[in-house]
């Protein structure tokens, strides 16, 4: 990288909420130099996560959105934040930001966070280069939420807010860790369907899929590599999961009345589920903070129910908390039963 325009390379300091089972210390990637925490009023999210992300620990310093949001997530979403404009994204799937429109914009520093490879951290240090926007690229992986959300607190100035969604976080994972360790039956396995057909997956080891992973789940998909990928229905019957998972309404009700797809074993027996998708995917889409209240809700499905779960006042307490809104009781439970 050109050092002219790569100016720091922050490794996070240590924190005593650091995620369980995790020996590397994440980094903190800063090209540029940083606003004083104090200053950052104007936060762009290069994409869906780190839109994610700034909601939940300073809303009122989000610009705007990078993906567009129906109005059925948006009606989970607080006032002030659910009307944010759509802005477009820098990162991911190709940028439809231009940067005569991000300059317009005047942020104080560009947010990004997901799966941190060379090609990412090209993609920020060129934006920076070209903008002399600071750019800030946060590791993504759930496991990371706590020291995430711990760290990019305080650099957008709101350390006791980054620290206590930090210790909830941390909270989620280890529930998550102690119910699967308790399960008495092994892992089942597990094919996620995405898209349209069910037909889209994300393999083992990749950002989308490690939900499954935590919950205890094993990824059927674990050869063709990259974090999306197309199969055949026939792939997916080879496989034969014991337990199938989407986020998509229309495949899963066209999936329930297919012949082909009730051969699967996870069909004929009952497991077959939809996860809910407000405001954000509780799995996926975006592979983000948000994901951890799919957690919770996904070990129940792969390993049970216990008397003790009450997955609506878990869902109401987490929009509370992290999103600052939540309807009531009751439209969580139509979230949950359409589930």
């Amino acid at each position: 990288m050109n050092r002219r325009t790569f100016l720091a390379t922050l490794v996070a300091l240590p924190w005593s909420g650091a995620h369980a089972g995790e020996t590397a210390t994440p980094k903190v990637h800063v090209f540029g130099r940083l606003p004083a925490p104090g200053r950052v009023r104007r936060v762009f999210a290069a994409g869906p996560p780190a839109a994610v992300l700034a909601h939940v620990l300073a809303a009122d310093k989000l610009l705007g959105w990078p993906q567009q949001l129906p109005d059925e997530a948006r009606n989970w979403l607080a006032p002030g934040v659910r009307d944010r404009p759509f802005l477009g994204r820098l990162a991911g799937r190709g940028s439809t930001m231009p940067l005569e429109k991000l300059l317009s914009l005047a942020p104080d520093l560009i947010l990004d966070t997901g799966t941190v490879d060379a090609t990412h951290l090209s993609t920020a240090e060129g934006i920076h280069a070209r903008t002399g926007l600071p750019y800030v690229v946060l590791p993504g992986r759930l496991t990371d939420s706590p020291w995430q959300l711990h760290e990019a607190g305080r650099m957008l100035g709101v350390p006791a807010r980054g620290e206590l969604l930090a210790r909830a976080a941390g909270g989620k994972l280890g529930a998550a860790k102690a119910r699967r360790d308790r399960a008495a039956t092994k892992p089942p396995r597990a094919y996620l369907a995405r898209g349209a057909d069910g037909l889209e997956t994300v393999p083992a080891g990749s950002i989308n899929a490690e939900v499954l992973e935590l919950a205890g789940g094993v990824n059927v998909a674990n050869g063709p590599g990259g974090n999306v990928a197309r199969v055949s229905l026939e792939q997916v019957l080879s496989w034969s999961p014991e337990v199938v998972i989407t986020q998509d309404a229309g495949f899963h009700a066209r999936a329930l009345e297919s012949a082909t797809w009730r051969r699967l074993p996870a069909l004929r027996d009952g497991r077959f589920h939809l996860a809910p998708s407000l405001p954000f995917g509780w799995l996926d889409g975006p592979p983000g903070v948000n994901r951890l209240i799919g957690l919770p809700w996904l070990v129940s499905r792969l390993h049970g129910a216990t008397a003790d779960d009450d997955q609506a006042a878990e869902a109401l307490a987490f929009h509370r908390l992290f999103y600052g809104y939540a309807p009531d009781r009751r439209a969580f439970e139509t979230l949950l039963g359409n589930a």
